[in-house]
């Protein structure tokens, strides 16, 4: 898991390398082509688990989960191609668990408790301390990563109803490594259109974006590096949770926000402000108290 977050860091770093500080390639061109590469090198990993796992009866919604997934990959590049330091990209994803309670309650029927409306009401706090609100340094584009994050929690959502439902872990997995690269390609085939039909109603960094001309030279390179380091971290996080359950590992899912926090810092220069260390141990103190909370709701559902 830390391996994993090590990875997530060199990912978040070469990004905004491509797409914003050095080489200025399209968002979308940047991640197709990391997932493009990716999938091959996932091969192995989508022949041992067999074609076979794709038999179910719901196509539509693994297609939806894939296709909110991918969003949410677009939107976080985005974020970086539009010039949001890695420190509060990385400190506002960790947001997920309170949009993953907010959706548990309305769409998977799961009871609200006060112990889980307070933690996300703490960090909630954070991330508005994180995202710089109020200050001369926030932009809109600092709520990409929380919009970002709204999407995979949407994502993950959809995975406990679809686990609900009967499905494998095995056909989980297949059915994302198989539609994950196809989204991000129909999701620049939808942009285009829409730079098309509304015509400077996007932001300039994205009238470009469904161009996916793969550049050359140190840019190819690294958009190659990229897509290794992502297949390699599905890898190192498919051994993780095959080894050790989530519970366990959560605390060790946390320090990717030092890490990304160091690795920008040393890599990028990009220095966190004052109200980042306050905003994000809110942050990281709810999302542990939620998975504590957790752990004790577990057993009486099970003896339930």
């Amino acid at each position: 898991m830390v391996g994993t977050g090590l990875a997530f860091a060199a990912v978040n770093t070469i990004t905004p390398i491509l797409t914003y500080i050095s080489f200025h390639v399209p968002s979308t061109a940047v991640v197709f082509w990391q997932y493009v590469i990716a999938t091959l090198f996932a091969l192995p990993l989508i022949f041992r688990i067999g074609l076979g796992k794709l038999k179910t009866r719901h196509a539509g919604l693994h297609e939806l989960r894939a296709f909110v997934s991918a969003l949410g990959v677009q939107v976080f590049a985005f974020g970086f191609a539009s010039g949001v330091p890695v420190w509060q990209m990385v400190a506002l994803s960790m947001t997920a668990p309170f949009f993953i309670i907010v959706g548990s309650i309305l769409f998977l029927g799961e009871r609200v408790t006060a112990q889980r409306v307070g933690a996300s009401i703490v960090g909630f706090i954070g991330a508005v301390l994180v995202s710089g609100v109020g200050t001369e340094a926030f932009s809109w584009y600092s709520l990409l990563p929380v919009l970002a994050t709204a999407l995979w929690a949407t994502a993950n959502i959809l995975t406990k109803y679809l686990a609900r439902e009967g499905e494998a872990a095995e056909s989980l997995t297949l059915y994302m490594l198989v539609l994950i690269t196809p989204n991000h390609l129909l999701i620049g085939l939808l942009l285009g259109a829409a730079v098309s039909l509304f015509p400077g109603a996007l932001p300039a960094s994205l009238a470009n974006g469904f161009d996916f001309g793969l550049p050359g030279g140190d840019a190819f390179w690294l958009i190659v590096l990229l897509g290794v380091i992502t297949a390699g971290s599905q890898y190192l996080n498919s051994l993780a949770y095959k080894v050790a359950d989530a519970t366990y590992l959560q605390p060790f899912d946390d320090l990717k926000l030092p890490l990304n926090t160091l690795i920008g810092w040393i890599v990028l220069s990009q220095v966190p402000s004052l109200w980042f260390w306050p905003g994000a141990v809110l942050i990281l103190g709810a999302s542990l108290f939620i998975l504590a909370q957790e752990n004790t709701r577990r057993p009486a559902l099970a003896a339930a």
